[in-house]
Order: C-alpha cells, then structure tokens, then sequence
C-alpha cells in the first residue's frame, strides 16, 4: 500500500493513448447507471466512509460517473485528488489530506466539504492504461488508513469497476452494430423502394418528389430536395422539397451560397458533406444565412449531364451532424438513380419528337419520290429511260440522305452535299469538277432540293455539255456576302470545254427543278446562262433558308 508520492510530482493527464482509450469508451458525460451507482454504496459501506466516487480523469478535469455524498458531477484538476493515483501501482491512501504537501492547498481540503482523508485505487484497463480511480473521501483524518479487508475491497471493487466499463463499451458496440445493420436495410429497401417508383414514372418534379422523400424519411433529416442549376452555376431552382414539420420549404429560385468557395467544386462534381455549417471553413462565412433558414449541416450531391453538374440533391439537418460514410454514399446513390430516371424521361421525349419528326420527313420524303417518278415517267421517250433516268435522281435523293443522317445534326455541309450529288459523275474524273467556297451548314430542307439540283445539271452535263466529252470541266463555287440584314448565298454552275449549247426547245422536268426547285423551297432564285463557252447557272438565296433545319 502506497501512501506518498514524490511531492510536487503529478501525473501527466494529457497523454495521447490514455486520453484515446478514454475517448473511446465514450463514457464521459453519460447518464447514470445503476451498476456503477451499485458499486459506491457498496464501497461507502464497505469501507464507512461518507463519499464514494467513481473518478475518470480527462485532460483538464476530472467527471464523476457514480458519486455519492458529493454534489458536483466533476471538478477541475486543481481540486483533484485522484489525479495522483495515475501513476499508483495500487492503493494509494492519504491518511491527511491537509498535512499532505500535494493536497493541502486543495480547495476541497481548504474549503467545501472540507475532505481529509483520501482512498484510492487506480481503474487500470486491460491495455495498462489507468482512466481514473474508485475512491472514498472522509471529513475527518484517518491515520489508520484503511483496514487490510476494506482495502482488498476495494481493490475487487475497482475490478469490478473497470469489467464494467469494459462491458458498457461491448454493449455499446453491439448496438451500435444493431443500428448500423437496422440502418442499412432501411436504405436497401428505401433503394428498392425508390427503384421501383422511377422505373414507371413519367414526370420528373414526381421523381425528385419521391427521391426526396424516401432520404428524408430513412436518414432522419429535416429537408431535402432536388434542384436545377442555371448554365453558370450561380442559382437553383428548387420546384419541390420535403420537409419535417416546422421546418421551412426553399421551393423557388436561390443564389448558391458560398459560390466562390462551392462553385468551383460543385463545378467538377464533387459531393460537399459539412457536419457543422458554423465550423467548417468552407460554410463559415455564411452560416447566419444557413441558419436563417434552419441549415446546421448539409450534404449537397451534383447531379451531372455531359460532364455538366445540372442538378444538385441537397440534404440538409437543422441541428449540427456528423454525416456518416454510408449515408453519404445512399444520398450519391439516389442522385444517381434520379440522374438516370429524368434520362430516360429526356430520351423517351427526345424518341418521341424523332417518331414525330421522322414521320414528318418521310410523309414529305413520299411525297417528292411520288412526284419526281410521275414527271420523270410523264416526259420520259420509252419506259427504259424513265428508269434509268428515275433511279439516278433516287440515288441523288439517298446520297443526300445519307450524308443528313450521319452526322450528329440533321444537316451537312454544303460541298458533301454537292458531292454526293455528283458521285454518280465520277467517272468523269475528279480533275474536271471543281468544288470552292467556304464552310456552310445546308439544313435538311434545303439539302434534298439542292442534291437534286445538281444531278440534274450533272446529268445535262453528261449529256450535252462540258461532261459529254474529255476536254470538258466543271466548277461549283460558292461565296456568303451580307445584303443588307441578311446573308446571301450565291453558288454558281459553270461548264467549260465542252459543245456549243442553247437553250432547250422543250422544258421538261429537270429544267424546271433546276429553275424552281431549290429556289422555291428555300427563297431566292435561279439564272441560267447558255454562254458560247458553256451553261453557267446561278443560284442565289438566302442563307437562313440554306441552313435552316424545317
């Protein structure tokens, strides 16, 4: 049995693995409970004191977790007697606490209650480490100390002490477990749940409806929501949230708060978890106007299109909360999930138009096939020139439709255009057409008109001008040049080279498309020259018309 330590000596109550066992049992600060209260009254009895007290010392204070015969719950260290048993191999008895050089000065021995005799022994946990003692205190100075059972008593007792703080933690972790797995299948079904609502909804403001819902339902928080993102990132525009009663809605539309310190990761997509608005750095600033509008702490989840954050799932707790991983990883879960129910709203949507759109195009696409055949075969001489002469403008047609149909607009460009239309010409060689102008977008309205218009010429080329013999070229240019408000386009047709030409005596159906069927369907109009040198025809219209899509 230890009675005196070095004086002047305490024990170091800030050491790191001490303080970490303590933290966490995460005892500190709880309720009472009766099996430590069972064991000071046991320990007043036994030893006949008027205080027993169970001791755990922190790093600046030392917290009470049973006590009777002492009011306080804890005390600073300055008034701490049970500092010194830290160090204590076993009992450590103070037969006077006044006559004690490292507690007579000790405002409890000095003032209230006035203790003077002190026994103690060391809670030492299996790792070695000692978190406080059990002790006993009495009013009057004991020069006998302890007798040899109520020492061995209490020596047992602060086993017994530290099994049952050993058993609390078990006990805690238990549940903790308990929890976590509860909390787990409340998410799984709140994911099957929500899986099953987006698979057959057709509304997106009902999907962000119910998402929010279930999250705020299965993680316990006050508000939730989904909202859209302006291109620049700087409001959103929340159309419904859900929210626990007393808590405020934040449907409409808001600036982002803390854009220049959020935006920039909001921008590459990354997930904001902030347990304590006030205290993390990034929310600090604003946490007056968080809490304005009851936010102590948020999770924010962008929800991405194209490498573009476009919504953001937000979760927010009035009071402070530290988000655990798992919930944060649910939350990213469900932003997926609803990401990936309002694409396919978008696509199904986008499918719709292209049904609608492409029922459009081939009701018109019939329509110029069942005109082209009736005056292809009305003007054709014998049944076997009708074909022939129908099956190149169809093959014109498709060239042109090909080339709408494989980029990733339904438009092309001007010159593919031209020479699609011409590539049933290439055996005239590549030396002998010559194509030049700058980049224009032809949209689909205007590409079918000008794919025919150009066989047309070719085919007339073939037959009576430059292309019906060697010596005989072809140049196709274009230029854009501004008319006032408007642009132009002039694309112009001239043969070299080739016989002499004239003017036909009869028009038949390919003079007229070539006169009226590119001009007519986007505006503008068409000159043909019968030069000593060449055709030369000349197309002018307006560039709105030649790049619009419909």
């Amino acid at each position: 049995m230890s009675y005196h330590l070095e004086q002047g000596i305490r024990p170091d109550t800030a050491d790191p693995a001490r303080l970490a066992e303590l933290r966490a049992l995460d005892i500190l600060d709880t309720a009472p409970e009766q099996a430590f209260d069972d064991v000071v009254q046991l320990c007043r009895l036994l030893c006949g004191s008027p205080v027993a007290l169970i001791s755990l010392v922190d790093e600046d204070r030392q917290w009470f977790k049973a006590r009777t015969g002492f009011p306080p719950c804890e005390t600073d260290l300055n008034a701490s007697v049970c500092v010194y048993a830290l160090s204590e191999a076993d009992l450590l008895v103070i037969p006077d606490l006044a006559d004690d050089p490292r507690t007579s000065r000790n405002p409890l021995v000095t003032g209230e209650p006035h203790i003077r005799f002190y026994a103690g022994a060391p809670l030492r946990m299996r790792s070695g480490q000692v978190l406080g003692s059990l002790c006993v205190l009495d009013h009057q100075p004991r020069p006998d100390g302890l007798t040899d059972d109520q020492a061995d008593g209490l020596r047992r007792l602060a086993r017994q002490v530290t099994t049952l703080i050993h058993e609390r933690r078990q006990i805690a972790l238990v549940k903790a477990e308990e929890i976590y797995a509860r909390a787990a299948s409340l998410r799984r079904a709140a994911l099957i749940e929500l899986g099953d609502f987006l698979r057959n909804e057709a509304s997106v403001p009902a999907m962000t409806q119910r998402a929010a819902e279930i999250v705020g339902r299965t993680l316990d928080a006050d508000r939730t929501g989904y909202g859209e993102l302006d291109a620049a990132g700087e409001h959103i525009t929340v159309h419904r949230d859900w929210t626990t009663a007393g808590t405020a809605s934040l449907v409409g539309r808001h600036p982002f708060v803390n854009q220049d310190t959020l935006g920039p990761d909001l921008a590459r997509g990354e997930t904001l978890v902030v347990d304590a608005v006030a205290d993390d750095p990034r929310t600090a600033e604003t946490a007056a106007r968080l809490a304005r509008i009851d936010v102590g702490a948020l999770l924010n989840v962008p929800v991405r299109e194209r490498g573009r954050s476009v919504g953001l799932f937000f979760v927010h707790s009035t009071a402070p909360r530290a988000w655990h991983p798992e919930e944060v990883a649910f939350v990213r879960n469900v932003a997926d999930r609803v990401q990936v129910g309002i694409a396919r709203l978008r696509a199904e949507e986008q499918q719709a138009v292209l049904n609608r759109e492409l029922s459009h195009r081939m009701k018109n696409m019939l329509a110029m096939v069942q005109a082209i055949a009736t005056q292809t075969l009305r003007n054709a001489p014998d049944l076997d020139t009708a074909r022939d002469v129908l099956a190149d403008r169809l093959f014109a047609m498709s060239k042109a439709h090909d080339l709408l149909l494989n980029g990733t607009r339904e438009s092309a460009s001007i010159e593919a255009v031209i020479r699609g239309a011409l590539e049933i010409h290439d055996d005239a060689g590549s030396e002998r057409l010559r194509l030049a102008g700058p980049f224009v977008q032809v949209g689909s309205k205007a590409a079918l008109s000008l794919a025919l218009m150009v066989h047309e010429l070719a085919t007339n080329a073939a037959k009576y001008g430059a292309l019906s013999c060697p010596e005989g070229t072809v140049a196709v240019t274009w230029t854009v040049e501004a008319d006032g408000p408007e642009s132009m386009l002039t694309l112009s047709w001239r043969e070299r080279g080739g016989p002499a030409v004239a003017p036909p005596k009869r028009r038949g159906f390919g003079s007229r498309l070539i006169e009226r069927g590119l001009a007519g369907a986007v505006g503008g109009s068409v000159r043909t020259t019968y030069e000593s040198v060449g055709l030369v025809c000349e197309l002018t219209a307006p560039l709105r018309g030649i790049e619009a899509e419909e």
